[in-house]
């Protein structure tokens, strides 16, 4: 059976006064999320123009990596927190043509 990558986007725009917060709670979140066995990429970004909005790149080896990460405990955490510091969209992406 052949694994297909999963990728997921999400875009954070930080509440007023909590960008600072978010910041801290991404960056946090990185080594936690990166350490996954499933996990190939975490990565963390800020809009240069709004630097109150965040992008999270993620990049799971299959959609069971995907579901692995969201039952853990600092994802959990990281959900609890997110409605008082941001608005959260989120796009789960699977490969069409990707090297």
């Amino acid at each position: 059976m052949t694994q297909t990558p999963t990728k997921i986007t999400a875009i954070l725009t930080a509440h007023l006064g909590k960008a600072a917060e978010l910041r801290t709670l991404l960056v946090g979140m990185a080594p936690l999320c990166r350490a996954e066995p499933g996990n190939l990429r975490w990565d963390v970004w800020r809009d240069r123009t709004h630097g109150e909005r965040y992008v999270l790149d993620e990049l799971y080896k299959d959609a069971a990596a995907v579901e692995a990460h969201r039952m853990t405990s600092h994802y959990q955490s990281y959900l609890a927190k997110i409605p008082e510091l941001a608005e959260r969209t989120a796009w789960i992406l699977e490969a069409v043509e990707v090297v």
